[in-house]
């Protein structure tokens, strides 16, 4: 398969500084994007961009929770660049709840804020931008297996990935007039900065609790292995597919482990 499948494209990347979103800068770049990194953290997104080259990825400040920073990185990415083939909607916020009962509005705001309304300006400029061009684009978001499975996380991020997933099938439907598709990944649990900090483990923990709940055994998810996703979305293999959820979690989801295991052991038993 090629290496150049992005030769020519232009991408922006909303959280790229590090986990998901860096591994997947770096990818499109080695694929032949040209990659904008939008984040807030400005020391590591820089540092990112540098270590890719600044002939293939350059950083902008975005915190997506403001539609006019949003707009703005969309237009840097267009005045710099020329055109915006691809948008990675992969910024997220987590904040552990113990308890639906025990909720703290405050948070569930700022996870709705950052993983909906983030996505939402990002869907909105990304397709304005694309429109005008006449760009038959892509548009990723980063879902999760809480958007369409509860119990894999707290209510505030849950909530807000069920509604990440309704977005995208929302635009997939109102921009494919215009030629664009637009597309979610969802893993389960990855070992981020962000997880990592919001669960209080360690990488080797947050993977082992993953591969636990996995059917799928030999293998450990990464965040290449959701780059991998997202580069297939925005690469022309993925000409035809628009408003699909791809799924990255080793069959966790198509099985009940734990009826799974007591299978397993009534026919040891046996």
């Amino acid at each position: 398969m090629s290496k150049t499948r992005l030769e020519g494209k232009v991408a922006i990347i909303t959280g790229a500084a590090s986990g998901i979103g860096e591994a997947t800068a770096r990818l499109f770049a080695s694929n032949g994007a040209t990659v904008v990194i939008a984040d807030i953290q400005d020391k590591l997104g820089t540092a990112v961009a540098a270590s890719i080259g600044a002939d293939k990825c350059s950083y902008v400040h975005c915190d997506v929770t403001d539609e006019a920073q949003v707009e703005s990185a969309v237009h840097y990415a267009v005045s710099k660049h020329g055109h915006l083939d691809i948008m990675y909607s992969n910024a997220g916020a987590l904040i552990l709840s113990p308890s639906i009962l025990e909720l703290n509005l405050g948070d569930f705001d700022k996870v709705m804020s950052v993983n909906v309304r983030g996505t939402a300006a990002a869907l909105k400029h990304a397709g304005r931008a694309m429109v005008a061009a006449g760009i038959r684009g892509s548009i990723i978001c980063t879902g999760s297996i809480a958007s369409f499975q509860s119990g894999n996380g707290p209510a505030g991020y849950t909530t807000s990935k069920h509604a990440v997933l309704g977005l995208v099938k929302a635009a997939a439907a109102d921009l494919g007039r215009h030629g664009i598709r637009v597309n979610c990944v969802s893993p389960s649990g990855v070992a981020t900065l962000m997880s990592c900090e919001a669960t209080q483990m360690t990488p080797e923990g947050v993977e082992q609790l993953n591969s636990s709940a996995s059917c799928l055994k030999g293998a450990v998810l990464k965040a290449n292995h959701v780059a991998a996703a997202a580069l297939f979305f925005a690469s022309d293999e993925s000409e035809f597919i628009s408003g699909h959820n791809l799924v990255i979690d080793g069959g966790t989801t198509v099985v009940n482990l734990l009826t799974l295991q007591s299978v397993e052991q009534a026919s040891n038993g046996a």
